[in-house]
């Protein structure tokens, strides 16, 4: 009898440590920026980060630095060091295909994190940039109703370049057909770049005799860009220009008068949920199973991905202070060098 005990107790304790451990076996997840020297993805990793630690999952990284073949090679290193899981912020929607089809021949799920890749194996995630185009437009409308308008779009080869823009003309189209506004140049930013940006804002200046009334532009990077091509002819703070992720750096020209807007889309919301799926496809769960997911087609080819769209949210001068209170940036970082009567209330 005594003996039987202790076998029983030997074969329950081995069965306590396999259970839970076979219930929860460790998920790695490999994250694969695109470029990580811009401000806005830092704050997007400790999101990230902090929700895979609570969830007892591991994180592992890389920087393709803005290019195609890295970014491939980077995907292959991340599977060779134990990713389970894959989260891909794509630097070209396209050239990033043969590594997501990659992951699949492993087996390992794929999140298309911010920017959309058309792949049914890709779990998308993003904010609606459809309405973020829209929210764009209607703020600049609202500030100059009629005159020149020059569209600084984003990346060529990201899909949500296209979205925005598709999202600004949809709100502009009863402006553009009556006449009230004209379209006098509108340019895609080779990989978002600021400086390429400013060339951009340059050519188009250039080609109207800097008779300029209105910048669409798709974001804060892009927005930047424009802000210093106008300041070089001395429109700075008189040509309302719009943007997108709330940049500390834009908020600071909101603050300043030199830009319109923002739209800012929570990236800490998008990072935290981002790992909350990667853990949920890595212990086994099906793309379309995942709570509150949607099938998404929006896309150039209109590939069918299940997907989950965040709420973007526009911020003004009138509403600098929202961002205070939510700790997504600093008063004085927001209001350095602003001072007098023109003061955004959150700045005084």
């Amino acid at each position: 009898m005594k003996r039987h005990a202790t076998v029983l107790c030997t074969l329950l304790g081995l069965s306590l440590l396999a259970g839970p451990a076979h219930a929860q076996a460790p998920i790695t997840v490999g994250v694969s920026w695109s470029n990580f020297q811009e401000e806005r993805w830092k704050t997007d990793e400790a999101a990230i980060k902090a929700q895979l630690s609570k969830l007892g999952a591991k994180y592992i990284s890389a920087d393709a630095q803005s290019s195609n073949e890295k970014q491939l090679s980077d995907i292959e290193s991340l599977i060779t060091r134990g990713a389970n899981v894959l989260i891909v912020l794509a630097q070209d929607s396209e050239a990033i295909l043969p590594g997501v089809s990659k992951a699949r021949a492993e087996g390992i799920p794929v999140i298309s994190y911010d920017r959309l890749i058309e792949d049914p194996w890709a779990f998308y995630i993003s904010f609606d940039n459809k309405e973020v185009g829209r929210l764009q437009a209607r703020m600049i409308l609202a500030a100059k109703p009629k005159g020149n308008y020059a569209f600084i779009k984003g990346s060529p080869t990201d899909p949500n370049a296209q979205l925005l823009y598709d999202g600004q003309l949809e709100v502009l189209a009863g402006a553009l057909k009556s006449g009230a506004i004209k379209n006098v140049g509108n340019q895609f930013t080779e990989a978002w770049k600021p400086e390429v940006a400013q060339r951009n804002m340059e050519q188009i200046l250039t080609a109207n005799a800097s008779k300029i009334d209105a910048v669409v532009a798709s974001n804060d990077g892009t927005a930047g860009g424009a802000v210093a091509a106008l300041a070089a002819v001395g429109l700075s703070g008189k040509v309302p220009v719009s943007g997108q992720d709330a940049d500390k750096a834009a908020l600071n020209r909101i603050a300043l008068g030199q830009q319109t807007g923002t739209v800012w889309k929570d990236s800490r919301t998008l990072g935290t949920e981002a790992a909350r799926i990667a853990v949920q496809l890595g212990r086994g769960t099906k793309l379309a199973a995942i709570p509150g997911a949607k099938v998404f087609s929006g896309g150039p080819r209109k590939v069918k991905v299940s997907s989950i769209l965040l709420k973007p949210v526009v911020i003004t001068k009138a509403n600098l202070g929202t961002l205070i209170t939510a700790k997504w940036a600093t008063k004085a970082e927001i209001c350095k060098g602003v001072s007098g009567a023109a003061a955004p209330a959150a700045c005084k």
